[in-house]
């Protein structure tokens, strides 16, 4: 079985999964355009009790979310990476950046969401589901 841990940039946040993730998506809603600093966001989903985390998180309350809930965008103080975020909408799991994983060799998003705010210039991950806005 794969090892899920992971990290910020510099090492001071670190993560160990107990659990596989449930699903790998990719969002390009405009929040984490602007929290990734670039056109989309791939993460992986598992409850939030398969998390274990060491080390000091900073957490921003989003507000910008269209449920009007807080999405909370949790991160490295020290190096700034985003490791985890969780939504009010969806209680009980976790939101793990991809690219924190320690090993990122078995990542297959099997969903988009946000499609209909994907930059003109990104293609879609081959055999993922594609939903303009979040699945109801």
């Amino acid at each position: 079985m794969t090892e899920f841990k992971g990290g910020c940039l510099c090492g001071k946040v670190r993560f160990e999964l107990t659990q596989e993730p449930m699903a790998t998506m990719v969002c390009h809603c405009t929040s984490c355009q602007k929290s990734t600093g670039t056109a989309f966001s791939v993460v992986s989903i598992v409850p939030d009790s398969a998390v274990k985390m060491t080390g000091e998180i900073k957490t921003y309350a989003d507000t910008s979310a269209d449920s009007g809930n807080a999405v909370n965008r949790s991160f490295c103080p020290s190096c700034g990476s985003p490791v985890i975020t969780t939504a009010a909408v969806m209680p009980g799991i976790a939101i793990i950046k991809a690219g924190t994983f320690d090993d990122t060799s078995w990542l297959k998003p099997s969903a988009e969401i946000y499609c209909s705010s994907t930059q003109p210039w990104v293609k879609h991950a081959d055999g993922a589901v594609q939903h303009a806005r979040m699945p109801g």
